[in-house]
C-alpha cells in the first residue's frame, strides 16, 4: 500500500525512508484560495494519476485536500525572497525524491520554483492561468512561461496577445 505524504504543522514534509513507491506521476501545485479552487475543478485531468499536493498551509486548504497526499508550503510566497528560498528548498528535495513526470499548477508564487526545478528533473510543467487574467499575464505566468511545456489560458482575449498558448474553456465551465 503506498504512503500517503503529509506534513506537520509548520509545513515542514513528514516521510519516511525513501523508496520506490515515492514517485507520483504528477505534482500538483498551486497557492491556497481560488488557485487550489480551480485546480481542484480539473480533476477530471488528475483523479486517476498518482499525485502529490504542494500548497499554502491554511484551514480551508488542509479541509479541501482531506484525503489527498499534501505537502504544505511556507507563506507568504509571493514578493518575499525568504518564501521562495525556502519553498526552492522545498522544490528540490520533493522534485528528487518523487520525480514526477508532470508539474501542474494555476499559480501563483508557489509554482515558480517547482517549474524551473521541474524542468530540471525532466518533469513536463503545465500551467494554467487564473480565470481571473482576462487581458493581461500574472506576474507567474511571466515567471513560468520560460520553462513551461504547456500554458493554457481561460479567455480567448488573452489566447490571442500570447503566441503558443492555448484556450480550451475556463474550468468554470461555459467560456
Amino acid at each position: 500500500m503506498p504512503r500517503r505524504a503529509v506534513s506537520d504543522r509548520r509545513g515542514r514534509y513528514r516521510g519516511t525512508v525513501r523508496s520506490e513507491t515515492d514517485h507520483v506521476e504528477l505534482l500538483l501545485v498551486c497557492s491556497a484560495g481560488g488557485h487550489l479552487q480551480q485546480l481542484l475543478l480539473l480533476r477530471e485531468a488528475w483523479q486517476d494519476r498518482s499525485r502529490l499536493w504542494v500548497t499554502d498551509a491554511a484551514a480551508d486548504t488542509r479541509s479541501m485536500l482531506s484525503g489527498e497526499p499534501a505537502v504544505f508550503g511556507d507563506a507568504p510566497s509571493s514578493r518575499s525572497v525568504i518564501g521562495l528560498f525556502r519553498n526552492s528548498v522545498r522544490a528540490f528535495r520533493l522534485l528528487r525524491r518523487h520525480r514526477p513526470a508532470v508539474v501542474l499548477s494555476t499559480g501563483a508564487a508557489i509554482a515558480v520554483p517547482f517549474f524551473w526545478l521541474g524542468r530540471l528533473f525532466g518533469a513536463q510543467a503545465i500551467y494554467v492561468e487564473s480565470v481571473t487574467r482576462i487581458d493581461s499575464t500574472s506576474t507567474t505566468l511571466r515567471l513560468v512561461r520560460p520553462v513551461a511545456s504547456r500554458v493554457y489560458v481561460q479567455w480567448p482575449e488573452l489566447a490571442e496577445q500570447l503566441p503558443g498558448v492555448r484556450y480550451e474553456g475556463t474550468v468554470l465551465g461555459g467560456g
